[in-house]
């Protein structure tokens, strides 16, 4: 089971942790979630995303830099039942979804720009585990990322 903690009591408690600036539209029916960071950094192309939600999770949060693009949808329902089925804990996309009434009934977290129905191209362009930035953080692999109904926060070690 999952720690309950609010991102402002963390705030308070670890007054150097850093946060993010971009103001994300919360999709799923878990509202809160965090673990260690992995990352997919891709433009207008998902194929590495849904590789890496298609391994187990273990608890960890995908973070993913779409490069903040809303040309296109990055996930969509049958990519975020894949990431809950294996694990992950959420995902946070700097880019867009689709099929937001499913996954609205999913109980699964997912933090994202917004929404556009078109789907993605599928080249496999991308990288896989490197450090992303956007929203004035650094999103490390390994790190530590929490995400509730104020913000995401990060930081090197755990925090709960």
């Amino acid at each position: 089971m999952m720690k309950d903690f609010q991102t402002a009591d963390l705030c308070d408690a670890y007054p150097d942790v850093a946060s993010c600036t971009v103001d994300f539209k919360q999709y799923g029916l878990c509202k809160k979630f965090y673990g260690r960071i992995r990352t997919v950094s891709c433009y207008l192309d998902n194929v590495l995303l849904r590789r890496l939600v298609s391994q187990p999770g273990n608890g960890e949060v995908l973070v993913v830099d779409g490069k903040g693009a809303r040309d296109c949808a990055l996930m969509g329902d049958n990519i975020a039942r894949i990431a809950m089925e294996n694990g992950w804990a959420g995902v946070i996309i700097f880019g867009m979804i689709r099929d937001s009434v499913a996954i609205n009934n999913m109980n699964f977290g997912i933090k994202a720009l917004g929404l556009n129905p078109k789907k993605s191209a599928k080249k496999g362009t991308g990288n896989v585990d490197v450090t992303v930035t956007f929203g004035n953080l650094s999103f490390t692999p390994s790190h530590f990322v929490y995400s509730d109904e104020d913000g995401i926060i990060v930081s090197e070690t755990a925090l709960i």
